[in-house]
């Protein structure tokens, strides 16, 4: 238990035992290990390629995906395209300077997104920025 069998009961013991400091941070790197893939959530979109251009600035932006399904999320929320255009118009009237980023998988039918583009249009955002991988 950390006594010394040669020294006597008043003098203090001035070893510190580092044994449970050990344990306690084992488990907690046990516990992110678990918990950090959990934190990554992403739509996976396969973008087309294209020639690089300076990016938008970050503090008016929504984002809105189209995935390989031609599922439809706007800011990691899932979305039909009945609904979409009252999300939008709820958020250009939160923000008069926002700009729509549109990440379109490159398997998705043209159709789809055109009539995302329109509705995104027809809510009177003029600012709309598609993304693409270099």
């Amino acid at each position: 238990m950390g006594f010394k069998s040669n020294s006597s009961d008043r003098e203090a013991m001035s070893e510190i035992n580092v044994t449970p400091l050990v344990d306690v941070m084992l488990v907690l790197l046990v516990v992110f290990i678990v918990t950090a893939p959990l934190l990554t959530q992403a739509v996976h979109v396969n973008l087309p390629k294209t020639e690089k251009t300076d990016p938008a600035p970050e503090a008016h932006l929504a984002a809105l995906e189209i995935d390989a399904q031609g599922n439809i999320t706007l800011n990691d929320k899932p979305q039909a395209l009945a609904t979409l255009g009252q999300q939008l118009l709820d958020m250009q009237k939160a923000d008069a300077e926002l700009t729509v980023q549109l990440q379109a998988d490159e398997a998705v039918p043209y159709g789809k997104v055109a009539a995302a583009m329109a509705i995104v249009r027809k809510e009177g955002i003029s600012k709309l920025a598609f993304i693409t991988r270099e």
